[in-house]
């Protein structure tokens, strides 16, 4: 495949992902990968090209552009040599016309922009959210140790802040190793890591994860618990909850599942009121802090949308404090950076709840963010997260 021919490629992906994110259909990656599938022929080498440019252009471009063919002309302009491929050749795009329209850049949708910047992210965290993230892993420690791993490990590695943790290239493929398939650790954001570090499950205590999805920081709780205790993980997606008994057997992590209906929680948890000595609450969020791995993400966002998130964060909030017993904790947690699904919501959460103070938990990265702590890509290096730790009194 020619170079221009990749640049036509990635224009007709591009179209592809661009009416996905206007219909509120499939992930830009489910889009690229079932696009890709249908073009047996395309090579490995070429796909990576396209998908390589594909995504240059969705960070190029503030607002969703209006056809792949404009996003890929704002990324040359800045590009000479991508310009230069728009050449009119076989398979290739045609020429450049004058005054052609050019995709508007940015880093978000105006109205986005406004609410981050009120959230206290600014220019420069905004224009690090679209850069590309490292790829960091958490060392089991049910079956191994880091130090141990590291030396394991067929790519180079440095150690992050996360006391487990160890960072990859971008491209490393971690999850085709042996390490992995043994169980020896997971693919886990250091700031996610972080944040199951400042819940500080331990051995023998009752643990709901509330909000599990796939069981990501489910298992990260089953190795700080060390197999000793209750842990059940929840979720109303049935398709991302089943995913994790198969994730829970490799790891060697010992934990219920349990699928809830939507608006019957506390039925379905009935058993578990003020039973429970601490519940994560990894809530559902607009995802604003998880740009660098999908960029596209923001073309699919609305006011309407944060509404919607805040409504369903308050009411998470309050099946887990049914939850929790006297004495006993909750971590919020949202990978978004906006004051309206974190700050706020913990405030709001406070003035419902008076038997709940919120506590400053244990980070050695980050700030305060009103009664809760902030990671950001800029300042940490981490995915952006918001999450506050609180206590039943």
């Amino acid at each position: 495949m020619t170079p221009a021919a990749r640049v036509q490629s990635a224009i007709d992906l591009l179209d592809a992902v661009i009416a996905a994110a206007r219909s509120g259909g499939a992930s830009a990656d489910r889009v690229a990968s079932e696009w890709l599938r249908a073009r047996r022929f395309i090579g490995s080498k070429d796909r990576r090209a396209i998908r390589d440019l594909v995504w240059a252009a969705i960070r190029a471009c503030g607002e969703v552009p209006n056809t792949g063919r404009a996003a890929m002309l704002r990324l040359a302009q800045g590009d000479a040599a991508l310009a230069a491929l728009f050449d009119g050749s076989r398979y290739g795009p045609a020429g450049i016309a004058p005054g052609e329209p050019v995709a508007d850049g940015g880093v978000a949708p105006g109205w986005l922009v406004e609410a981050l910047d009120a959230s206290g992210i600014d220019e420069a965290e905004r224009k690090a959210l679209l850069t590309r993230a490292p790829l960091d892993i958490r060392a089991n420690t049910l079956k191994t140790s880091r130090d141990a791993l590291r030396l394991r490990l067929p790519a180079p590695s440095s150690e992050v802040v996360a006391p487990q943790g160890l960072r990859l290239d971008t491209g490393a493929a971690a999850e085709t190793w042996p390490e992995y398939a043994e169980g020896l650790f997971e693919v886990q954001d250091a700031g996610s890591q972080l944040t199951c570090e400042a819940f500080a499950a331990k051995p023998g205590e009752t643990i709901v994860d509330l909000c599990a999805g796939a069981g990501g920081k489910t298992l990260a709780l089953g190795a700080a618990m060390a197999n000793s205790g209750r842990l059940i993980a929840c979720d109303i997606d049935r398709a991302r909850l089943s995913r994790l008994p198969e994730r829970a057997t490799r790891a060697g992590v010992r934990a219920e599942t349990r699928l809830l209906d939507p608006g019957k929680e506390r039925v379905g948890l009935s058993d578990l009121i003020s039973a429970c000595d601490g519940v994560l609450v990894d809530a559902p969020c607009s995802g604003t802090g998880t740009w660098r791995r999908n960029p596209e993400a923001r073309w699919r966002l609305s006011p309407k949308a944060i509404a919607r998130y805040a409504q369903m964060q308050a009411g998470v909030l309050d099946v887990a404090a049914d939850l929790v017993r006297p004495g006993g904790r909750m971590l919020f947690i949202v990978c978004s950076l906006l004051d309206a699904e974190g700050a706020e919501r913990i405030d709001a959460f406070l003035g419902r709840h008076r038997d709940w103070r919120a506590e400053g938990p244990a980070c050695p990265i980050g700030k305060p963010r009103g009664k809760g702590w902030r990671l950001t890509p800029g300042a940490d290096r981490t995915d952006g997260f918001f999450f506050a730790s609180l206590r039943r009194l």
